[in-house]
């Protein structure tokens, strides 16, 4: 249980309502036993009434009434405390699922771009719901099952032992054969858990770019091989289920093959001793108490397979969470205080190589922009382009040189005062499954109806949405779906206006946009920038006309650098782009 561990912070967090737990449990276990003791008294006395020479028949009756009245008083109060103990400790264990979950969720935001390259989101998902649900049972059903069962267990055999030692010693032989089965199907359990955790995570990943990629399969007309492939894959996942069901199923036929050999000890030692007069077994109803003594820890004793098997489950399944809880994210915030951002950066001698691939993504550049300027980057795929822009949001840091902003390092910088001052238009336009309206109001949650239009005219996306039925309240579908290229890119150039941050990053937005649409949203960004530290990154050379400083890039090297006039005066690689799209244009 060493990765179970790292859940004793919870039990300390809940101690109040685990102990409350712990004492209701006892309570309901003592009312509990009061049933075999009356069931052994009624018999005791109708046994001493068959021997009797006077037979009192109302003074049998009412004694047998007070005893059924008994028994039905405790069982009550027994099946109540009960209760109150799975309200205790199931709803402890609905609270430790909340904070474990909002705990890897935290965490996971906090994770850097290299952990979510390596990692699968079907994992990813996997470990935050079914793993976390496998804990759950552990601090829940397995936690209340063992203190029930401890408890019980406890009791009855002191119980037992006060009757009579040598009756509870021989009716608890099967115990150590029980422990050691126990031991070993625990052990196998944990390791076909595991195995089956790990393909489930698989089967989600795969099941998860299946339905992300849907409409490239159907494009493809390959529906019937990736049905092929999934069904390998359940098969797979049915087979490890099925040999974890096999070894769970065992404990069950075995506590109760246990449990019946012990109630067999019981009646045969039991009357041996009461025939040869033994003064521990004075009654046939002390037998008979025994045997439901014993048939008492039936459950408990049963359901430590169950229990077993939830630990070893909920082990496994921990191990995976804290694989993840131990990462460590990257990019840290180191600043105490706020940071506030004017627009002046400055990249000197940066040098980036991507981890995972080590590609050299920058090599020794260096340059300044002012704020409230704007720079546009040129350059073919793979130059370094969007690597730039990254490291500007710090969601990578710079391999070796320093990037400067308003004179400091960016890494001295609040992380998140840092990211919230940077308007970003990704490559890929990611737009939630939400309305129109508030996919753009996630650049400014406060922001007003007449702001979020406002935005969407900026982005020349209004007219569009106004011929939706619903207007700025459609909801998108996955990934705006529902959307075509050019309006997702326009739906996120809206969202990163309406933020009005000091620094707009635009990598590649226009790409799926025609050169009128282009040409309109770049005269409606030249008012918005003005006061904005503004970088383009683009493959148009109309874009970058108006810049005040143009940088062209080639293997992460800057190979021209300078106004769109100076570019011009060159012959260069920007020249050439120039020329090469001009006469595109006129012959459109």
């Amino acid at each position: 249980m060493k990765e179970l561990q790292y859940l004793n912070k919870y039990f300390i967090k809940y101690k109040y309502r685990f102990l409350l737990g712990l004492f209701i449990t006892i309570i309901a276990q003592v009312f509990s036993l009061f049933t075999p003791e009356l069931i052994g008294n009624s018999i005791q006395v109708i046994e001493e009434f068959v021997k009797s020479s006077s037979k009192d028949v109302s003074l049998l009756k009412s004694t047998l009434l007070k005893n059924i009245l008994y028994i039905l008083a405790t069982t009550i109060i027994a099946g109540f405390f009960t209760f109150l103990m799975r309200q205790t400790l199931i709803v402890m264990s609905r609270y430790v699922e909340f904070d474990l979950k909002n705990e890897i969720f935290n965490h996971y935001q906090n994770l850097s771009q290299d952990f979510y390259k390596r990692n699968r989101t079907g994992d990813l998902m996997n470990r935050i719901s079914e793993d976390v649900g496998k804990v759950r049972m552990y601090v829940g059903p397995a936690v209340m099952y063992s203190l029930n069962t401890l408890m019980r267990f406890t009791i009855v055999v002191i119980y037992m032992y006060n009757i009579s030692p040598k009756l509870t010693l021989y009716s608890l032989l099967p115990l150590p054969l029980l422990s050691y089965s126990i031991f070993k199907i625990s052990s196998e359990i944990h390791k076909r858990s595991s195995a089956f955790q790990k393909n489930l995570s698989n089967l989600f990943s795969i099941t998860q770019e299946i339905f992300s990629g849907i409409r490239v399969i159907k494009a493809y007309a390959i529906e019937d091989k990736k049905e092929k492939e999934f069904i390998d894959l359940t098969n797979e996942s049915k087979k490890k289920a099925m040999d974890l069901a096999k070894m769970n199923s065992l404990f069950g036929p075995l506590m109760i093959l246990l449990i019946g050999l012990s109630n067999l000890v019981v009646v045969f030692v039991g009357g041996s001793m009461y025939m040869n007069n033994d003064p521990e077994i004075s009654s046939i109803g002390v037998i008979a108490q025994f045997i439901l003594y014993i048939n008492m820890l039936t459950w408990p004793v049963a359901s430590l397979g169950w229990v077993s098997s939830l630990v070893q489950e909920a082990e496994a399944s921990q191990e995976r969470i804290n694989e993840f809880l131990k990462e460590e994210p990257k990019i840290k915030n180191t600043a105490i205080g706020h940071s506030v951002i004017q627009g002046d950066i400055a990249f000197k001698n940066v040098s980036f190589v991507y981890e995972d691939t080590q590609i050299k993504a920058l090599n020794n550049i260096s340059f300044e922009i002012k704020k409230g300027t704007t720079l546009a980057i040129f350059g073919k795929t793979g130059s370094g382009k969007s690597t730039i822009l990254t490291l500007i949001s710090r969601l990578y840091d710079t391999t070796d040189g320093k990037i400067m902003i308003d004179n400091k390092e960016i890494t001295s910088l609040n992380l998140y005062d840092l990211r919230n001052q940077i308007s970003v238009v990704p490559q890929d336009s990611f737009l939630f499954s939400d309305s129109i309206k508030n996919n753009i109001k996630f650049g400014n949650e406060n922001a007003t109806d007449e702001q979020v239009i406002e935005a969407a005219k900026k982005a020349v996306v209004h007219d569009n949405i106004l011929t939706f039925n619903d207007q700025y309240e459609t909801v998108l579908g996955e990934r705006g779906i529902t959307l075509s290229g050019g309006q997702k890119q326009r739906v996120s150039i809206a969202r990163a206006l309406i933020k009005n941050a000091p620094i707009l990053l635009l990598d590649d937005c226009l790409s799926a946009v025609d050169t009128e649409t282009e040409e309109t949203i770049l005269n409606n960004l030249l008012a918005y920038c003005k006061d904005k530290t503004t970088i383009i990154v683009s493959h148009r050379v109309s874009s970058a006309k108006n810049a005040d400083h143009i940088l062209i890039l080639e293997e992460g090297q800057i190979i021209e650098q300078g106004t769109h006039s100076q570019l011009l005066e060159q012959n260069g690689y920007y020249k050439e782009l120039y020329l090469k799209q001009l006469s595109e244009k006129e012959i459109s």
